[in-house]
C-alpha cells in the first residue's frame, strides 16, 4: 500500500547536505519513501495527505539512561558535584524492578517521541535484581526497555553494559551490584542470550558498551573488542570528569583514549559518550579513527562537567551526534543549541556550526552510530517525519527556513511525528499521566517524590 503526503516545508537529504524544498510530494512502502518530489502542484495531488509546517526527519537520541527521567527537578535543587548527583541517582537505580522499569521507560520514550526523536540510544546498565543476582530471565530489565521503546513505536538501540569494578580496581558497591555481571565472560554469555532472544524484532539492535574505562578493567576491554565491528555499535562514557583521566594516566600510564585505542576499541563504530576533558593527542587519535562523539550538552550543563571540544573534534575528524543523558531535558532542539551556545561560551566567539551541520548531528548521524544507517527525507530511506510548527509563538517572525527551526523552535513546537511510515499519535497529557505515575509509585519511590 503506497501513502502520499504533500509537505508544506521540508528538509530534504542531498549529497551536500540538509536542503529545504517546498511543496514536496513523498510516498511511502513498506516504511521507506519511494517518491520525494519538490515543487509539486498540489492541484495535481489531490490524494495526497497535506502536512503543515516545516517538516524535518527524525532525530536520534545517542545517549539515554532512561531511568535518569525520575531526577528531574530534584537534583537540581542543591550544591554538589557529579559524584554528589551520582548519590542521588543510585537511590533510583536501588528501587527499581522490571515492571516498574518499563512502565518508567515507556513514559520517557513517550516524552521523546513527543518532541521528535524516533530512534533511541539506551545507555543499559540496570541489569540485575537489587541484590546483584541475575533474574530468572537475565535480561529481564533490557528486555523491559525493549518492550517500552516498541510499545510507543520508536526504534531503539539497546546498548548492553559492561560494568565491573567500582573504580580503578575496586569492585562493585552497594546499587552497582546490580550493574556488574560476575565476570567479562559472563556478561558476553549474556548479550549473546540478548542477540537471541531480539534477532528479527523489527525496530530493535544490540549494540555493547563500556560503562568507562574506570568500570571495565584493562584485561577485560579485549572480550568486548570480540562484539565490535562496523555492524555493531560501540558506545563508553569517556573523560566525562577530570579525576577519570587522572586515576587512569595513575593506573595504565595512559589516557582513557589512548587505552581504548591500544585495545582495538577506537573505530568508526565508536561513539564516545562526553568526550569532555581531551588532550590534543585524543582529539587527533579520534578523529583520525573517524569515530563517533555523543555529547549531551543539556546534561553537561546541569552536572557542571563542562565544555567539550566539539568543533575541534569535528575538525579533527570526528562525526558529532546529540543525546539526553539524565533527561534533566528532552528537546533536540535545546541540544542542538546547547552544542553551539557552549561554543561560544568557551571561545568567547559566535557561529561555529551551521543549522545544517547541527541537524545532521541530531538526524542522520546520530541514526547511523545507533546502527540506522539510511536515514533523513529522500528516494530509498527510512520514512521518520518530524513536523514542526512554523507560527508558534516561539517560531513565530523567525522566519520559514531550517534556520527557524534549529535556533528559535523548541519540542513543543512538534506537532506530528511519523516513524518508519507510522504516524505516531502524541498525547501529552497521557504521557504526563504516565510519568507522574511511574515516578511517584511507591513501589518504586525516588526518595521525597511525593
Amino acid at each position: 500500500m503506497t501513502d502520499a503526503y504533500l509537505l508544506e516545508r521540508a528538509v530534504l537529504a542531498t549529497p551536500d547536505g540538509p536542503h529545504l524544498a517546498h511543496d514536496v510530494l513523498v510516498e511511502v512502502v513498506d516504511g521507506r519513501f519511494t517518491r520525494v518530489e519538490p515543487g509539486a502542484d498540489p492541484a495535481a495531488a489531490p490524494h495526497a495527505e497535506r502536512v503543515a509546517g516545516l517538516a524535518l526527519p527524525g532525530f536520534a537520541n545517542t545517549h539515554s539512561h532512561a531511568f535518569h527521567r525520575a531526577l528531574r527537578g530534584r537534583t537540581q535543587r542543591e550544591r554538589g558535584t557529579f559524584w554528589t548527583w551520582r548519590d542521588q541517582m543510585y537511590g533510583v537505580a536501588a528501587r527499581l524492578d522490571p515492571d516498574g522499569y518499563y512502565d518508567l521507560a515507556r513514559a520517557t520514550y513517550a516524552e521523546m517521541a513527543s518532541v521528535g526523536i524516533t530512534c533511541v540510544g539506551e545507555f543499559h546498565y540496570l541489569h540485575h535484581d537489587p541484590t546483584g543476582r541475575p533474574y530468572a530471565d537475565p535480561n529481564a530489565m533490557g528486555l523491559a526497555l525493549v518492550a517500552a521503546a516498541r510499545d510507543v513505536g520508536i526504534r531503539i538501540t539497546l546498548l548492553d553494559t559492561l560494568y565491573l569494578s567500582s573504580g580503578f580496581g575496586q569492585p562493585p558497591a552497594g546499587v552497582q551490584v546490580r550493574y556488574a555481571d560476575h565476570d567479562a565472560a559472563a556478561w558476553a554469555e549474556r548479550v549473546r542470550r540478548l542477540v537471541d532472544d531480539t534477532a528479527g524484532e523489527a525496530g530493535v539492535r544490540i549494540g555493547v558498551a563500556a560503562h568507562s574505562v574506570r568500570a571495565v578493567p584493562r584485561d577485560a576491554l579485549g572480550v568486548l573488542a570480540t562484539f565490535v565491528d562496523d555492524e555493531v555499535p560501540f558506545h563508553v562514557h569517556l573523560s566525562e570528569q577530570v579525576q577519570e583521566n587522572v586515576d587512569c594516566l595513575a593506573a595504565y600510564g595512559l589516557t582513557p583514549t589512548q587505552l581504548l585505542a591500544e585495545h582495538g576499541l577506537l573505530g568508526p563504530s565508536t561513539s564516545l559518550v562526553h568526550a569532555t576533558h581531551l588532550t590534543d593527542d585524543d582529539v587527533a587519535r579520534i578523529g583520525g579513527a573517524g569515530a563517533y562523539a555523543s555529547f549531551c550538552p543539556t546534561t553537561e550543563r546541569d552536572l557542571g562537567d563542562g565544555i567539550g571540544p566539539g568543533r575541534a573534534l569535528a575538525e579533527a575528524g570526528a562525526r558529532l551526534t546529540l543525546g539526553s543523558d539524565s533527561q534533566a531535558v528532552i528537546d533536540p532542539f535545546e541540544e542542538m543549541r546547547c552544542l553551539e551556545g557552549h561554543e561560544r561560551l568557551a571561545t568567547q566567539r559566535r557561529g561555529h556550526w551551521t543549522s545544517a551541520e547541527l541537524l545532521t548531528a541530531a538526524t542522520s548521524d546520530g541514526h547511523a552510530s545507533l546502527g540506522w544507517a539510511g536515514t533523513g527525507i529522500g528516494v530509498g530511506l527510512r520514512a521518520d517525519l518530524v513536523a514542526v510548527d512554523l507560527g508558534s509563538v516561539r517560531t513565530a517572525g523567525a522566519g520559514a527556513d531550517l534556520d527557524a527551526a534549529v535556533f528559535a523552535a523548541t519540542g513543543v513546537d512538534v506537532t506530528r511525528v511519523m516513524v518508519d511510515g507510522r504516524w505516531l499519535g502524541l498525547h501529552p497529557a497521557a504521557v504526563a499521566r504516565d510519568l507522574r505515575a511511574a515516578i511517584d509509585d511507591p513501589t518504586h519511590d525516588t526518595g521525597g517524590a511525593r
